[in-house]
This record gives structure tokens, sequence and C-alpha cells, in this order.
């Protein structure tokens, strides 16, 4: 069953129950060892005895409070405790938790690169009301960046387009992606990163979901396409290899967390029920 989290800003004036705290060492997240209780649940995240630059009000998750934590460097861990990245520790988190960890560490890089005004340089506040950050001189605000990028599966009758980028440390191959421009339209962001990428063009553009993808601040925009015209011929600078795969002959492929991964499952699928 699916577990529900609530987003809000003011922290309960008087908390006395333990709360889930997601504590983060720049992109790393404080863990316990152990396969259960894997968030720290605690009344007050000092009883870890670690000290906490700034602290987040998130909101609860099955109403149990949440906060997020960026943590002051150098990190003397806890024993029984362990920072692991956010792909590393997806499996023991699962998806509903997995879900409020993105949403942390999102909070937590916006408030740490947005304490001051980027138009006058003076010390920004938190907003009242909003998720927001407010220079008390200019008046400007800033709320939590979203970059948005399209992620695309291409398909040609039984086969899949997939790209291995000249900058993945594995032998991994995906669906394309890249980000939308200003000007742009979604639609029009996926023909440009298509023809970009691989030099095809592509048409019966659809959209299939979302995801957002927290490395570090990205909203993933998830399409369906059918190749139109043209030969594959790869932008060198980006990709390092691309090609037309059948269900029969996939390359390695992303985990099961991503949305990359939701667009090759689906159409491993539909080879199988067609």
């Amino acid at each position: 069953m699916t577990r529900r989290f609530s987003s809000a800003i003011t922290p309960p004036a008087n908390k006395t129950g333990p709360a889930l705290w997601f504590a983060f060492a720049g992109n790393k997240l404080l863990c316990h060892q152990e396969p259960s209780d894997v968030i720290p649940l605690l009344v007050d995240f000092s009883e870890l005895g670690l000290e906490s630059i700034r602290q987040q009000y998130l909101g609860t998750f099955d109403g149990q409070h949440c906060f997020s934590v960026e943590l002051a460097k150098p990190v003397s861990v806890p024993e029984g405790m362990i920072l692991q990245g956010l792909r590393q520790v997806y499996a023991r988190l699962g998806e509903d938790l997995f879900v409020v960890a993105v949403r942390a560490i999102q909070i937590v890089d916006w408030d740490r690169t947005h304490q001051f005004c980027g138009r006058c340089g003076a010390k920004t506040v938190d907003h009242d009301i909003d998720r927001a950050k407010e220079c008390p001189e200019c008046k400007l605000l800033n709320y939590p960046r979203l970059s948005p990028s399209i992620i695309v599966r291409v398909r040609c009758d039984r086969e899949i387009l997939l790209a291995r980028a000249v900058n993945w440390p594995t032998e991994m191959y995906s669906v394309l992606a890249g980000f939308v421009e200003p000007g742009e339209t979604l639609e029009q962001a996926v023909e440009r990163e298509v023809m970009e990428e691989v030099g095809i063009t592509v048409t019966n553009i659809k959209y299939f979901g979302s995801q957002p993808w927290p490395f570090p601040n990205s909203l993933m925009l998830g399409f369906t396409a059918d190749y139109a015209d043209g030969e594959i011929e790869i932008d060198p600078v980006e990709i390092q290899d691309a090609g037309w795969f059948t269900a029969n002959n996939l390359p390695t492929i992303p985990p099961k967390m991503s949305i990359a991964r939701q667009l090759i499952d689906d159409f491993l699928k539909s080879q199988i029920d067609g």
C-alpha cells in the first residue's frame, strides 16, 4: 500500500514525538546499516551528536514529521550508520520513502546555494508562507530550482533506440534525454535533442510520465516517439555509441529506480503483448 507524504513548510510548534531525519553530507544520505529503519527516527537530531549547518522542515510521511539536514564536514559517522548515495540506498528505502529523500536532498541543495541574493548580494531569509528565500533588501524571491528535462524512447517497428553517453562510468545504454531550452515546448525539445544527439527525426510524440531526479535538481518529463527519417549520426561530444536494439539483444540498461528503465520496460512489455 502506498504511504502518503504531505508537504509543509512550518514545523510543528510543540514537536514531542520522533521524526524522520534525512541528513546529507554532500550528496550522501546518513542511514542505519541494519536492514530495517533506514532513516534515523529521533525526537531531535542532536541525539546523534552530529553538527548540522541547516535544517529544513519537509512535512509528514504517514503522519510522521520529516526534516532534512545539511551536515557539517568532516562527518564522524556514528557506529552502526553509513553515508550512501541515493542510487545505492534506493532498494532499502522503497519507492515511497525514496521520493521523500529525493525531495529532501533537493531542498538541502537549494537552501545551501541560495543564502545570498543573486541580484543585490544581501543575506536572504526564509519566506514566511512559501518555500522560498526572500531578499530583505530588494525583495527578490527564489524558489527551489527545478530544471525540466525531456527523456524519450524512440521506437522503429520492433526496435528501440538506445545510446551510451560519453561521461557514463559503465557500459550502460539508455534512452535519450536533455534539458529544455527557454522558449521551447516539450515536444520541440524532444525533436531537437533527438536530432542533435543521433541525427534522426521523430514523429507521434506522446507524453509518458514524469519523475523528479535529484542529480541535482532535474524534473524528468518522459515521452515516447516513433522513428520518422534519417540515419544514426551521433554527436561525439555527448554520445559514445547509439543503435537500434530488439527485446532479445538489449545491452546493459538503467536500474529500476529510473524513468528511463520504465520507458524501456514498457517497450519490452509491448513486445510480449504484441
